[in-house]
């Protein structure tokens, strides 16, 4: 009766021996980084670089050739519609060149019309968004449409008040236009004078001047600039997107101005994406193929200037409400993604579909539900099943 009670003990105390040995010489588990998958707002946006612009402005060119006289306005100064801002004598011309001017003229006075009839146009369209704008307030009113018409409306008038406005600039700009002409003829004209007269180059628009190249005086070709003048007051954002990502981008998203120098960003909107590209050579010297994309200020533009350097952030899609994870948490496997999902302790490889991602979260549409933990950064030494330990 001894001798077997002697064997139960001896294997009892063998197992106990090899279950602390297994036990001692078990793997320890890998500390890993983990994340939980939440519900929350999610966006994703393209950046770049960009800077501000005048959304007028106008470059005032020399109308004849001849000498023109010191120019007295400097950068910066506030000029009015129709002041005078330089003045050439100009050169003597034959009647080639006389029959060229009055043909000039001919064609500035159809620009002038063309611009008028576009301006009346711009009225006409302004008029009717102000009355479908009223009729959709009135029907949000008495229930009949949502909220969101109302501001569709609102935003459309505001559109169409814009344009006017630039048509209505580009009209006085041809009109402008003519008169330079046409005092360039007269002055070219012969007189009895030993001089011609002096040919007064005046302002298309009132604003502030952004650059005068050269004040000297000298002698000028007709058509060389003498100086640009634009409206500060209605700034617009040029941001410089490589064509890859212009393509996601489309009129009407919202844009954040940063990077501008303020304690807050900019709200602006998308107006319209150029539909041509052009070749910059990056700091790395590496051919690049980018596409201007023009947006709208919301905000005032406070102290912003005329060529000032910006950050803009579009966002070019958004949900209040999604499924997400840190990007870092999801990686490619032969299924297409895959994440590992901390249960008791071990790591469970899970195939995953995902939806859209940014540079910091990625959306989650199946494999995993609210509130499971993840493996963030998981390495090539992580197996299905193996004990981790969270950090």
């Amino acid at each position: 009766m001894k001798k077997p009670l002697r064997t139960l003990g001896y294997a009892a105390g063998a197992l106990a021996i090899a279950a602390l040995v297994a036990w001692a010489l078990r793997p320890e588990p890998l500390d890993v980084e983990v994340a939980r998958v939440s519900r929350g707002p999610m966006e994703v946006t393209v950046e770049d670089r960009g800077e501000m612009r005048s959304h007028d402005r106008f470059t005032i060119v020399a109308p004849v050739a001849g000498r023109l006289m010191r120019i007295a306005i400097r950068d910066g100064d506030r000029v009015e519609e129709d002041q005078i801002v330089a003045n050439i004598a100009p050169a003597p011309l034959g009647a080639r060149e006389r029959s060229e001017w009055s043909a000039r003229v001919a064609a500035a006075q159809a620009l002038q019309r063309e611009a008028e009839e576009r301006a009346d146009r711009a009225q006409t369209d302004l008029a009717q968004a102000r009355r479908e704008r009223q009729r959709v307030e009135r029907l949000v009113a008495e229930g009949f449409v949502s909220a969101q018409a109302a501001d569709k409306a609102r935003s459309d008038e505001a559109a169409a008040a814009d344009e006017a406005d630039a048509a209505r600039f580009r009209a006085r700009s041809a009109a402008a236009d003519v008169r330079v002409a046409r005092s360039a003829l007269i002055a070219q004209a012969p007189s009895g004078g030993d001089a011609a007269a002096l040919v007064a180059v005046r302002a298309p628009v009132a604003g502030r001047v952004l650059r005068v190249p050269d004040q000297s005086e000298r002698v000028v070709e007709a058509g060389a600039p003498l100086m640009t003048i634009g409206d500060q007051s209605r700034l617009e954002a040029v941001i410089e997107l490589l064509s890859s990502e212009a393509v996601k981008v489309a009129p009407g998203m919202p844009v954040r101005i940063e990077g501008w120098g303020g304690p807050e960003p900019l709200r602006a909107k998308v107006r319209l994406v150029e539909p041509f590209a052009f070749t910059k050579i990056s700091a790395l010297g590496v051919e690049e193929k980018r596409t201007n994309v023009i947006a709208d200020l919301a905000d005032p533009p406070g102290p912003l200037g005329d060529g000032y350097r910006i950050e803009a952030r579009i966002v070019v899609w958004s949900e209040p409400d999604v499924l997400r994870a840190p990007a870092s948490a999801v990686y490619r496997c032969a299924e297409g993604w895959c994440a590992f999902v901390v249960d008791d302790g071990r790591a469970k490889r899970r195939v995953v579909k995902i939806g859209q991602r940014n540079s910091l979260e990625v959306q989650l549409l199946e494999g995993v539900a609210e509130g499971d933990t993840l493996v963030r950064h998981p390495g090539n030494d992580l197996e299905d099943g193996a004990r981790v330990a969270a950090r």
